[in-house]
């Protein structure tokens, strides 16, 4: 039998013992390089997957704890999804993938590891699985998160000035 080393995912082990919500936790630091935080808007933030399924994982988080959909106003439900919409073109634009899994996942039966509402976005490939997940348990991740995350606030920074050139000529 050979043997597939993934260090890395003993931090995820250890983690799950954790008291406090994580997604609570993280942006107060004010270390969102290092908290692979990518954007912080009025009402929720961007974050990278530290464990991703697949390279680009992010997750869009309320800032305010909740942990069901019922419990955001129509502000945040409106921002939640209105920054959806504007990292999968981050992620199109930056990763070029294929398609993406976007999801909520609602409480522990529902596959949710964080009890904090989020909607996962992941960018799919065409022949993005292979024996790896299923013979070895082990997920082949191409890029480190440091490069991912460096190449994803570009492309945001660059978008955004792209809007803001287009709206500063609609009201010339």
């Amino acid at each position: 039998m050979k043997t597939i080393w993934a260090p890395w995912r003993m931090t995820y082990i250890r983690q799950n013992g954790e008291k406090g919500c994580l997604f609570c936790k993280k942006p107060l630091e004010q270390k969102d390089e290092q908290n692979f935080i990518l954007y912080r808007g009025g009402r929720t933030f961007v974050i990278m997957n530290r464990f991703p399924y697949n390279n680009g994982h992010l997750m869009i988080v309320p800032k305010r704890h909740c942990t069901d959909l019922e419990g955001l106003n129509v502000n945040e439900l409106q921002e939640l999804f209105d920054v959806v919409k504007v990292w999968t073109q981050v992620l199109k634009t930056g990763l070029r993938p294929h398609g993406f899994n976007i999801g909520i996942n609602l409480g522990k039966a529902g596959g949710a590891g964080i009890d904090h509402l989020h909607v996962h976005i992941v960018p799919r490939w065409l022949g993005d699985t292979n024996f790896m997940p299923t013979l070895a348990e082990t997920k082949v991740v191409p890029e480190s998160l440091n490069e991912t995350y460096w190449k994803l606030r570009s492309v945001f920074e660059d978008l955004m000035k792209k809007r803001d050139r287009r709206e500063r000529r609609r009201k010339t």
